[in-house]
């Protein structure tokens, strides 16, 4: 089998999404895995799980509009997904900074711990709160962080979903040759 149609195979809706939806589901089975062995993710974290979420619907959208004759509907599922992702890659790329101390983070995980005036209230804050800050990462996997492993995925699935946009949409509106 050729290159170029292993490449054209996986950028026919059915495939590409499949591929999207799997990426998905591996990064949010991995997450909940992460969160078992009983690390808890910080703000940003909860916020870079949004386009897998969406993905969840979004890319049996694609394979099914595409099935069925839905053309258009399958564009805008991988053009929305292409896009949310290319902004999740954005937003992890400003959490590896916040972690490595290159961005002021949100100050509700990553400002200065406020001081309670006095030891009782202050043991009644270590009761109630749980903050997980977005600045001091807690996992390293191959030297690098969750933070920076999501800008990865996020930027692959982005131009997978991007590319099989433009190649779905080059596909089905073929240039007519000139007279």
């Amino acid at each position: 089998m050729e290159w170029r149609s292993v490449v054209h195979c996986a950028f026919e809706p059915r495939n590409a999404s499949l591929l999207i939806l799997a990426a998905a589901v591996a990064a949010i089975g991995g997450a909940w895995a992460y969160e078992s062995l009983g690390y808890l993710p910080c703000e940003l974290c909860y916020k870079e799980r949004v386009p897998y979420y969406a993905a969840f619907a979004l890319a049996p959208l694609a394979a099914f509009a595409a099935q069925t004759g839905r053309r258009g509907m399958a564009l805008a599922a991988f053009l929305l997904m292409a896009l949310l992702f290319a902004g999740n890659a954005i937003l992890s790329i400003y959490h590896s900074g916040v972690e490595w101390k290159i961005f002021a983070g949100p100050s509700d995980c990553s400002g200065p711990l406020s001081t309670a005036p006095s030891v009782a209230d202050f043991m009644k804050q270590l009761q109630s709160v749980k903050v997980v800050r977005c600045n001091e990462p807690n996992l390293w996997i191959f030297g690098l962080t969750l933070a920076n492993w999501n800008v990865a995925i996020s930027a692959a699935l982005a131009a997978l979903a991007g590319y099989a946009y433009w190649f779905n949409r080059r596909k089905f509106n073929p240039v007519s040759p000139s007279p």
